[in-house]
């Protein structure tokens, strides 16, 4: 593959990502719509235990990315057996990886879920929401590593489809085992859970079977089966590490951040989870220009080229701020006329309380367009521990702010949201000035 730092090659590589990256944002958006029509403790749940399942789902897609990074460096290299090789290592791992973390929600989601919520209706509801989710977690973590080869050689095309094919899956289970239509059984939010499940194993049937009729990817010799190959697995650990660190720490804090809101009582918890689904929904395109800046400031720096990569860190975030806008923009305008068709009028005093905080959720998403593309092209261009650095501090002046912006008698919801501003602002300024460096400069 041969890529540039032209806006047609940034598309090429990002747009398809852009729709594949939102997997699991899918699965989370379409089962809190859905169990936004059962009753308002469910929705308040699935809002708390979602984002702890997002944190699971991105310890296993954050070690892909290493392989990916990997794999990009190799193509750039032209090197297609190491490739394949490198793959191999990362499925390997992530299975690995999915037993440890289904071992931990079986016998450790309690104590830690327990020692979070003061609901006791939200606790008991998370742990039957988990109870069948957990299930995905190996389907979850291979399918990542499918997406990580496709990805790094700069072919995600096929991802839109598999992505569509999820999403299509777990919409129809999601009405049959939440409301038990068609013939199934009422589960209400464990039909969500045993939903989602069961349409991340289909996705990865689908992706597994596009792969055996591909014969493009001959070239990598995906259907030679290598031994475990201790020296890739800790080249793929070394640049992995930092970005699951990198991971958890982001979205741990919006974990800690939904579990302090339950302080202001279970209507302030649905309220935060409609700003939550609107983020899930205007974050995609960041999320995906995030995963493709990874494979280009990878490729750039295996290709002897550093000096692309300043100018495709700006084209990129130009492109993620309009696009994120041009979306968002609609919606302050008109919410209802978005918002209803969603989640109709069962709960719309909700969708009001929500809209003030959607103008903070502008203000997010515009410093998110710049702080996350620069740092992940720190990740990139292999700055991994650099990253995980910057992110462990700023996140932890996050949650502090955001534990005395909850705790404290003038706090609000629209107050604690907007801390998330000064997080990415943070961020960015720290990769910026880093990319200054005179090896960065065109």
């Amino acid at each position: 593959m041969k890529l540039t730092t032209s806006y047609r090659d940034i598309w090429k590589v990002s747009l398809p990502i852009i729709i594949g990256s939102a997997a699991q944002n899918i699965v989370a958006m379409t089962d809190s719509v859905f169990l936004y029509y059962t009753d308002e403790e469910d929705f308040a749940a699935i809002g708390f235990v979602a984002a702890f399942y997002i944190i699971v789902a991105a310890i296993g897609f954050g070690f892909s990315r290493g392989g990916q990074i990997l794999m990009a460096r190799r193509a750039g290299q032209e090197k297609p057996d190491e490739v394949g090789r490198v793959f191999y290592s990362t499925v390997y791992f992530e299975l690995a990886l999915a037993v440890i973390m289904f071992l931990f929600m079986t016998h450790g989601a309690y104590w830690l879920f327990a020692s979070l919520v003061d609901s006791d209706v939200i606790f008991l509801k998370s742990l039957e929401y988990l109870e069948m989710r957990k299930w995905g977690v190996f389907a979850s973590y291979f399918g990542v590593a499918c997406i990580a080869l496709y990805t790094g050689i700069a072919r995600p095309l096929f991802i839109i489809i598999d992505t569509l094919i999820l999403a299509t899956v777990n919409i129809f289970l999601d009405r049959a085992l939440i409301f038990g239509m068609y013939g199934f059984p009422e589960m209400g939010i464990a039909g969500a859970g045993l939903a989602s499940t069961i349409a991340e194993y289909v996705a990865l049937l689908v992706f597994v079977v596009y792969m055996v009729f591909d014969r493009k990817n001959r070239v990598y010799n995906i259907f030679k089966l290598p031994k475990w190959d201790p020296v890739i697995i800790r080249e793929i650990v070394s640049l992995s590490v930092p970005i699951v660190a990198m991971s958890v720490v982001g979205l741990s804090s919006s974990f800690v951040f939904f579990g302090l809101v339950d302080n202001f009582g279970e209507r302030a918890l649905a309220t935060t989870n409609i700003v939550r689904i609107a983020y899930l929904i205007l974050s995609i395109p960041a999320w995906g220009f995030c995963t493709g800046i990874n494979t280009m400031a990878s490729y750039f720096v295996g290709a002897g080229q550093p000096e692309n990569i300043r100018p495709v860190l700006w084209k990129t975030s130009i492109l993620c701020l309009g696009i994120t806008t041009l979306m968002i923009v609609p919606l302050l305008a008109f919410p209802r006329y978005f918002l209803y068709p969603i989640l109709g009028d069962e709960r719309a005093y909700l969708i009001d309380a929500a809209y003030p905080i959607f103008w903070v959720l502008w203000g997010i998403l515009t410093t998110f367009s710049f702080g996350s593309i620069f740092f992940n092209g720190l990740i990139g261009a292999g700055e991994t521990k650099l990253a995980l650095k910057v992110q462990s501090i700023v996140a932890a002046a996050y949650i502090i702010i955001i534990f005395v912006a909850v705790r404290a008698s003038w706090g609000t919801m629209v107050l604690a949201w907007s801390v998330e501003i000064l997080y990415w602002i943070a961020i960015f300024m720290v990769a910026w000035l880093f990319f200054r460096k005179p090896q960065w400069n065109a």
